[in-house]
């Protein structure tokens, strides 16, 4: 719709009495002296003509007779008829050149009453033949109109006008006759022109016309047209020459534009005013009453002339040949005189306008001094109007409106097309340039509508709760009218007028929002009121919003008027952030008030309290996030205060859910009698307790991502160190971290309780249970009860804290074994059903790589567990191996020793199973004897005795005063098997004494060479030379009395024989030790 009036405007300008009287006088003069027939867009009923202007002029029935027997009585106009002859095409080749010199006859005539008769019975089966020419013979030489000659073409141009008087329009035909002209030219001139043989039978046949008719011309065809079938409105169009025959079929066409005018128009308007002025008139009367027609319907929209309208005011142009120019200057001056109170099309402005822009270098020339007087003043005013229009946009324009922006964008052309029109600049050279006065408007619309809205917002009641909503309404206002501009107005602006809307308006309320709100804001915000603080929150949010549109400046350079506005709140942050705690807290405590811990799902282990504390969590980011508080430091300190209030509200909510379960707990024995459902239900109830702390856990864990530390570094870089952020931030989430994982380890500790005491059950049946079960029954038990209670905790705990109640678990297992292992004396049955348990409950607890991982269950306790159950499951003989292994392992790691070295070399003959021993040498050894030396030699023995129980010891030379002694002694054990060599422990023993006459003999230290790796044992050579033997030098060392934990076990062993020969041989040795 376009726009309405503006509030305040006058009325239009109405005719009088007696103007619209001899404006009645004139559309009635035009009704009564109209010829020829309406158009499909015209109305042909004369009474409804009639009717429509006597209502259109508010003509009661006698004025009506009275005026109209009036206009019969005047003289009637002089009728012409207005011949624009354009062109022709495919007209006939009459020269032999193959072209023609064609020119056109024309006249009008009245036919003869013959003529009529046979015009009249043209339907006949027998139609008349029609002459081929009539202009020459049958109309007086001085009516007959000539238009020029156009030169061998067959498609001539003239565009030349005519003017035919007529005398009885409804009898009255047209005639054209078109000609080729042909001089009276040389044969031999006429011979050079010939093409072909159809030029030759061309000439042929000029001479022989010539010689019967005295002529020249050539007919090329004409056109009959009667005056009564011509429309009301100027027809432009083709027409076929005729006489069609079968020798020419096509005669070519002709171009014509017919119009019935009239001169010497007797009314009285027609005397005195040009033309043009009395078609506005009678359009103006016309519009003015259509849309009086229109409210009378309820029909809302754009004025659109009725169809009796549009064929009155056709009558009227044609009858006064008013050109398309001045019918343009006519409407557009018409509609500028309405334009304020009717609702006109801005489009149908436009066309008018270009129209006159196209036509006005040709038409200046004719237009009247006061025509161009009115022209100018109606740019002028259509200016101001149109200027006042976009000052009022946003209520003129409303984007309520789906058409409003078209409306608005034809507006905009419309006043491009005026100031750029040749028109406007010669009568109106003086007027300001469009886009100042522009963008003036848009600045002094906005500072009107901004107090507007200030007016319409205001509360009633002065109160400071009220005044802060009502300016955060306010600054929404303004904030959705920036978005509109922005988005939806300001394409309209700049592709039309290059006018950058956003700018200006985002300029202008800058200024008014930071004039009007600063002093307002600060002494506001001393308010103690939770509503005003609240609202002073949002009203910051607004203001942060309305700031932010700056990026959509396209440039400014100046600093924004809003730009230090978070300044104004400095006395209200330290309130909103005390708020934001305070609601959290509530929250937190009415969340683990209404929780039942019960698990939301399958999948969603934990229960609504932990949501609810993530909803907390996620407002105070998203308060962070409101708050994009710009000074560094400030904003450093406001996140030191929100972190320390998450962690302290995680801590808390730790706190009351543990509170919450045991409050459960209670209930729960108050209505229950039976001690397993309440243990199954207080179970239940701590594995939602672990798994609400755990999805805490990760909530607090997610802070530095969520809160974007990161970030907050990077912008407090040059104001704040990194280690102050350091210390500050990550130490208060370490804390919390390590909290909340301890209240998690203490509740799982709880949920254990009941699996540690039946799991120590089940072990301590198992390890008194008959030596006669076989294991694999044995365990069944414990198996059964660990997979019921794993896959109970599976079901009910989330992952992290499924693993971290198997860890607590398998501490305790570790625990309570190693307890058991120490009442089982030295039964190795009973320590076999311990190991066996321990192994399979590894298995167990590791389930495939969907439990801990091995290397949290083989910890260290572990593996001094396992190593102690494997000892004393162990036979004597597997022990005393042991022990033997032990040896050459602290042998091999010992590569240097205080007690001096023996060299040797050891190999074995796969040929005759024997095993070679060179004693080389002896170094470094300590003296034993008072001379300060000793006397040294080698005793060998294979170890252990039960492996190699035929095989006897043997000794080298003894070489005295010597503390390095060089022996160079070969010697051979005999069958001794590859078997028995690769034994587990199986080693060669030396023994290096100190001989002593007198008393036994002093230790000088002992050496133990594996034999599990020595050369030859995988020989097939038939003979192995010991010189390819490498030496060995081997540490001697001395044994640690009462220190390995293999001989307690046997010294243990007071039944077994073999144990206590071997300690006997063992303590002897550790009694010569020189070590304590």
């Amino acid at each position: 719709m376009e726009p309405q009036a503006l509030k305040g405007e006058t009325r239009p300008a109405q005719f009088t009495k007696a103007e619209l009287n001899l404006l009645y006088e004139e559309a009635l003069y035009t009704f009564v002296h109209r010829s020829g027939k309406p158009a499909a867009s015209h109305t042909a009923d004369k009474n409804k003509l009639l009717h429509y202007l006597q209502n259109a002029f508010q003509m009661d029935q006698a004025e009506h007779e009275v005026i109209l027997e009036r206009v019969k009585q005047l003289k009637p106009p002089a009728a012409f008829l207005k011949v624009i002859v354009k062109e022709a095409k495919g007209i006939l080749a009459k020269d032999a050149s193959g072209f023609s010199d064609p020119y056109c006859l024309l006249g009008v005539m009245i036919p003869e009453e013959h003529q009529e008769e046979e015009t009249q019975r043209a339907d006949s089966p027998q139609p008349r033949r029609r002459q081929k020419a009539v202009v020459k013979d049958s109309i007086p030489q001085d009516q007959i109109q000539r238009t020029e000659v156009k030169k061998q073409t067959l498609n001539p141009i003239w565009n030349e006008t005519f003017l035919l008087s007529v005398k009885d329009s409804r009898h009255t035909e047209l005639h054209m006759d078109m000609w080729d002209l042909d001089d009276v030219e040389s044969v031999k001139h006429r011979l050079g022109e010939i093409h072909g043989i159809d030029g030759l039978k061309r000439i042929f046949k000029d001479v022989k016309k010539a010689a019967r008719k005295h002529e020249q011309d050539d007919f090329l065809g004409n056109v009959v047209i009667k005056l009564q079938d011509l429309p009301y409105t100027p027809e432009d169009k083709w027409y076929s020459l005729q006489p069609c025959t079968e020798t020419y079929p096509d005669r070519g066409k002709c171009h014509l534009q017919l119009k019935l005018i009239h001169e010497e128009r007797d009314t009285a308007l027609s005397k005195r005013e040009p033309v043009f002025r009395i078609h506005r008139g009678l359009l103006q009367q016309f519009v003015q009453f259509d849309r009086l027609q229109k409210q009378a319907e309820t029909e809302q929209g754009e004025v659109e002339l009725s169809t009796l309208a549009i064929t009155i005011l056709a009558l009227h142009a044609t009858q006064n040949d008013l050109s398309p120019f001045h019918q343009d200057l006519a409407k557009w001056l018409a509609y500028s005189k309405l334009y304020r109170h009717v609702e006109v099309s801005f489009i149908s402005l436009l066309q008018h306008l270009t129209s006159i822009e196209y036509q006005w270098q040709l038409a200046q020339v004719t237009l009247q001094q006061q025509a161009q007087e009115e022209l100018a003043e109606s740019f002028i005013s259509f200016l101001e109007y149109g200027l006042s229009l976009i000052q009022k946009y946003r209520d003129v324009f409303p984007l309520s409106d789906p058409k409003s922006a078209e409306h608005q964008q034809s507006l905009l052309r419309v006043l491009v097309q005026i100031c750029k029109m040749k028109a406007f600049q010669k009568l109106c050279p003086s007027v300001p340039d469009l886009h100042d006065r522009l963008v003036d408007a848009i600045k002094s619309g906005t500072t009107d509508w901004y107090q507007t809205q200030k007016q319409l917002l205001e509360p009633m009641v002065k109160i400071e709760e009220e005044n802060v909503k009502y300016l955060v309404l306010f600054i929404d206002h303004l904030n959705t009218d920036l978005l509109n501009d922005r988005k939806k107005r300001m394409k309209i602006f700049t592709g039309t007028v290059k006018v950058n809307l956003f700018n200006i308006t985002y300029l202008q309320i800058q200024e008014l929002v930071a004039e009007d709100l600063r002093e307002q804001v600060i002494s506001i915000g001393g308010s103690k009121s939770k509503a005003t603080v609240e609202g002073l929150f949002q009203l910051y949010q607004k203001l942060k919003q309305l700031l932010h549109q700056q990026i959509y400046l396209s440039s400014e350079d100046s600093p924004l008027p809003l730009k230090d506005f978070h300044k104004w709140f400095s006395e209200s942050l330290p309130k909103w952030l005390q708020i934001v705690n305070n609601n959290t807290v509530e929250m937190v405590q009415r969340a683990v008030k209404k929780d039942q811990l019960e698990a939301l799902g399958e999948k969603t282990k934990h229960s609504t309290s932990a949501v609810d504390i993530a909803t907390c969590f996620t407002k105070i980011k998203h308060t962070w996030t409101e708050l994009s508080w710009p000074e560094p430091e400030e904003a450093f300190v406001i996140m030191v205060k929100l972190t320390e209030d998450m962690c302290n509200l995680a801590l808390m909510y730790c706190r009351l859910i543990k509170q919450r379960a045991e409050e459960l707990s209670v209930k729960g024995h108050e209505v229950n009698s039976s001690d397993s459902d309440v243990n199954g239900v207080r179970s239940l109830q701590l594995c939602v307790v672990l798994n609400n702390m755990e999805q805490l856990r990760r909530v607090i864990s997610k802070l530095p991502e969520d809160l974007d530390w990161q970030g907050l570094k990077e912008d407090t870089a040059n104001v704040i160190a990194v280690d102050q952020i350091q210390n500050t931030l990550h130490t208060q989430l370490e804390t919390v971290n390590s909290s909340i994982n301890k209240k998690i380890k203490g509740v799982v500790q709880t949920l254990a309780q009941k699996l540690q005491a039946d799991i120590k059950k089940h072990i301590h049946t198992l390890a008194t249970s008959s030596h006669a079960i076989p294991l694999d029954d044995m365990i069944v038990p414990l198996m059964n009860f660990l997979e019921t209670e794993f896959a109970y905790m599976d079901t009910n705990l989330v992952q992290e804290n499924f693993q971290s109640l198997l860890g607590f678990l398998w501490t305790h297992i570790i625990d309570v074994i190693y307890i058991t292992s120490h009442q089982g004396g030295v039964c190795q049955e009973f320590y076999t059903k311990l190991n066996y348990a321990l192994q399979q409950l590894v298995h167990s607890f590791h389930a495939e790589g969907n439990g801990l991982p091995l290397d949290e269950l083989q910890t260290t306790s572990f593996e001094a567990l396992e190593v102690h159950l494997t000892l004393n499951a162990a036979s004597s003989h597997q022990l005393i191996q042991k022990f033997f292994a032990k040896k050459i392992q602290q042998q091999t790691a010992d590569e240097c020793s205080k007690y001096g070295a023996v060299t040797i070399k050891v190999f074995y003959d796969n040929q005759v199973k024997n095993l070679h021993v060179e004693i080389l040498n002896a170094v470094n050894l300590i003296p034993l004897d008072s001379n300060g030396t000793s006397d040294p030699f080698v005793q060998m023995t294979l170890e252990p005795k039960h492996i190699f129980p035929l095989v006897e010891s043997k000794e080298t030379q003894r070489k005295n005063n010597d503390l390095n002694p060089l022996f160079d002694e070969v010697f051979e054990f005999s069958n001794v098997t590859l078997e028995q060599c690769q034994k587990e422990g199986a080693c060669l023993l030396l023994t290096v004494f100190d001989h002593d006459t007198l008393l036994s003999d002093d230790l000088e230290g002992e050496a133990y060479f594996s034999l599990q790796d020595i050369p030859g044992l995988d020989s097939t050579e038939e003979a192995f030379s010991i010189s390819k033997v490498p030496q060995s030098r081997l540490s001697l060392g001395h044994p640690k009395p009462k220190e390995d934990n293999i001989l307690k076990l046997l010294e243990a062993r007071k039944g077994d024989k073999d144990a206590q020969a071997f300690i006997k041989i063992r303590r002897q040795r550790e009694k010569k030790s020189m070590e304590t």
